[in-house]
């Protein structure tokens, strides 16, 4: 049996796992299907991260009821600005990156801080599968099956004290690995910071996996955050530190460019970036644009903590 290399495979040759998530599909599913499926699964696996499929040990919670993304598509167009800032080099220049041995500390105004082994994390708490939008503020978006646990989780096990407000998240610094990192397009290393409200909301994540399989390197491996009614640059990826302060922390893109990225970066239709319009996204894989959400669509859930703001100025 032959099978294809990657550059000789098409985007619409791909399966998108669809039938991942759907048990009775799959069940239902052609013989030629599922044994299509075997083969580009065993291929993804060696070819794009050396992972083991992960167990999800609760049903997943969250579905938005559409379409997913491919995972060609979510792992071949990728912001990851330590590797590079053109979305279509980072897989390639991500293959040999090194996710094993890993270590994040959780520190700051906790009563227990303590540092894990990223595996020893992985399987300290209950793993769910939850299918979440990413809205990038380009303009462009996704449907993504990720696997993780709720920050909360691991912020509630470490006890914050009563001076703690604010998460503070940081992401690996290695030039050698990172080759974006030889660059000064950002401050390095990569930091980002939510309110402690935000990072305690059940919708936040901490995602080790998509599509059921170890989380890829282009995607944030071994360890990144999704916080889906934000814009996607606040979601960290790679963190090795995750530290709770009193005072809101710094963060890369507010740093960089002040008057362009907020603190807050929640996904607001309403108010223009200063450069363009918020309105309107296009999700990757579809040729027409679609009206942008309120929220990312996670109105109902994340309103109530902007009452007293975060919405217009803190787009």
């Amino acid at each position: 049996m032959l099978i294809g290399k990657p550059s000789d495979m098409k985007s619409s040759e791909i399966t998108d796992k669809s039938l991942y998530l759907n048990r009775r599909q799959f069940m239902i599913g052609t013989l030629a299907m599922a044994a299509s499926a075997t083969v580009f699964n065993s291929f993804i696996s060696r070819s794009l991260w050396a992972g083991d499929p992960l167990s999800i040990k609760e049903a997943g919670k969250y579905n938005p009821g559409e379409k997913l993304t491919s995972l060609e598509n979510i792992t071949h167009y990728n912001n990851f600005y330590e590797f590079s800032t053109e979305k279509e080099d980072v897989a390639r220049l991500a293959k040999d990156f090194h996710t094993r041995p890993w270590t994040v500390s959780v520190e700051g105004l906790v009563k227990k801080p303590q540092r894990f082994d990223i595996d020893q994390l992985i399987k300290l708490f209950p793993l769910e599968e939850r299918i979440y939008r990413l809205r990038c503020v380009e303009g462009w978006s996704m449907v993504i099956p990720w696997m993780g646990f709720p920050l909360a989780s691991l912020i509630k096990q470490m006890e914050p004290a009563s001076q703690a407000k604010f998460v503070e998240f940081t992401t690996l610094y290695d030039p050698k690995q990172l080759p974006g990192q030889k660059r000064s397009v950002l401050k390095w290393p990569y930091t980002e910071g939510l309110r402690l409200d935000e990072a305690m909301h059940p919708l936040t994540l901490l995602a080790v996996g998509l599509y059921g399989e170890t989380l890829p390197n282009q995607n944030g491996a071994p360890l990144r955050l999704v916080v889906p009614w934000k814009y996607g640059f606040k979601s960290i990826k790679s963190i090795v530190r995750i530290r709770l302060v009193a005072d809101q922390p710094p963060t890369s893109w507010s740093i960089a460019a002040p008057n362009d990225y907020g603190f807050y970066s929640n996904v607001n239709p309403n108010v223009d970036h200063p450069r363009w319009s918020q309105a309107r996204e296009r999700r990757i894989g579809e040729f027409f644009k679609r009206k942008s959400l309120m929220f990312n669509g996670y109105e109902d859930q994340v309103a109530p903590l902007y009452k007293g703001g975060g919405l217009v100025k803190y787009f």
